[in-house]
C-alpha cells in the first residue's frame, strides 16, 4: 500500500509541476510547495528526467511487494511517465 501511494504522490508532484512550470523539474528536490508527507518519495522512488518526459521507479526497501503492484492502461494516459519499473511495455 505504501508503496502505490509514494508512486502516486511522485506521479501527481511531478505533473503538478509541469502545469506550474512548463517543464518537469529536473531533479525532485525542484519541486515545490511540498507538504511534510509529500517529502517521503525523496526516500522511495527515483526520477529522471527525459527528452520526452520522465522516468520514476518505485525503490524503496520498505515496500516489498513493489513488483506486484499493476496499473490498468488507462492509468498511464496522459502522463510524461514513459518508464518505469511498474509499467508494462
Amino acid at each position: 500500500m505504501f508503496g502505490d501511494q509514494h508512486f502516486k504522490t511522485a506521479i501527481a508532484l511531478i505533473e503538478l509541476h509541469k502545469i506550474r512550470e512548463g517543464q518537469y523539474p529536473e531533479t525532485l528536490t525542484d519541486l515545490k510547495y511540498l507538504g511534510d508527507w509529500d517529502k517521503i518519495i525523496f526516500n522511495s522512488v527515483s526520477y529522471k528526467k527525459l527528452d520526452d518526459g520522465y522516468e520514476l521507479d518505485l525503490t524503496s526497501n520498505l515496500v516489498k511487494n513493489a513488483a506486484a503492484l499493476e496499473y490498468p492502461d488507462e492509468f498511464w494516459k496522459g502522463l510524461g511517465l514513459k518508464k518505469s519499473n511498474l509499467k508494462k511495455e
